[in-house]
């Protein structure tokens, strides 16, 4: 199954980390946000992954060129015939990473769209590249796969200044982007789709929000599902977010590290 991770946002609210890399290349740990969104769909057995870039794509395609060199010894052999061997194995082995240049100006909706080519007909998985929890990535596959629906959405509560999902039995019975009230359920990605709603709800312009028309639209036809998370959520929009998510990486507690 397909994991799209939507990698191509310029990260305004952090300038400072922002200026030479995409918003999911900023480290936690020393490790970029992407690569932890990553571990945790992999400690769950899904690591085929596609990659939508925008911003500064190149760092992303750079980091995943050169992984292999950053996380193990190897020998280079050097002249016209040069080789290189690498002499031991890490935790990512395995993993598939498809790289898919979706825009620099492109919005959500717009960047899956444009990556239809790299999904297999049936289900695939869609997350931001800037939010991590400790989503039960099993439990909503399963409850995904039980309502026959064509989506569903993570449905977690953080403080108000998000978009608002109203939820009647597990149905979502609308979706508004940032409302100025928010006391219900609100987006926390960790999306599930069938490839039904690629074809059907989205459309190949720039200007595409997924959170607004799309998932709207899905929702109105009765077809977009919640599947609540009462654990750990935590976006990574502002510098007092990023210090957060940091500080509990260092103090070895972190949530949503559910790997070994």
């Amino acid at each position: 199954m397909k994991v799209v991770i939507l990698c191509g946002g310029q990260g305004a609210r952090l300038r400072e980390e922002t200026e030479v890399r995409p918003k999911p290349m900023v480290e936690i740990g020393g490790r970029p946000m992407l690569w932890h969104i990553m571990k945790l769909y992999a400690h769950y057995g899904l690591s085929d992954f596609v990659l939508c870039l925008g911003y500064k794509g190149y760092v992303i395609k750079e980091f995943f060129m050169n992984y292999e060199a950053r996380t193990t010894d190897f020998t280079i052999r050097l002249g016209t015939n040069s080789s290189i061997e690498y002499h031991n194995a890490h935790p990512e082995e395995g993993w598939a990473v498809t790289l898919a240049e979706t825009g620099e100006s492109a919005l959500t909706g717009a960047r899956v769209r444009r990556v239809r080519d790299y999904l297999e007909p049936g289900t695939f998985c869609l997350t931001y590249g800037d939010g991590l929890g400790d989503i039960q990535l099993d439990r909503l596959l399963r409850f995904h796969r039980a309502h026959g629906k064509i989506g569903t959405v993570t449905a977690v509560r953080p403080p108000g200044r998000f978009g608002e999902m109203r939820v009647n039995a597990d149905q979502v019975t609308s979706f508004a982007e940032k409302p100025q009230v928010s006391e219900g359920f609100i987006n926390g990605g960790f999306f599930v789709f069938e490839r039904e709603f690629v074809e059907r709800y989205l459309e190949d312009r720039d200007d595409l929000i997924l959170e607004r028309e799309p998932l709207q639209r899905l929702a109105a036809d009765g077809e977009l599902m919640a599947w609540p998370h009462e654990g750990f959520w935590q976006p990574m929009d502002t510098y007092r977010e990023l210090k957060l998510l940091q500080e509990l990486w260092n103090s070895g507690s972190a949530p949503w590290k559910v790997w070994e």
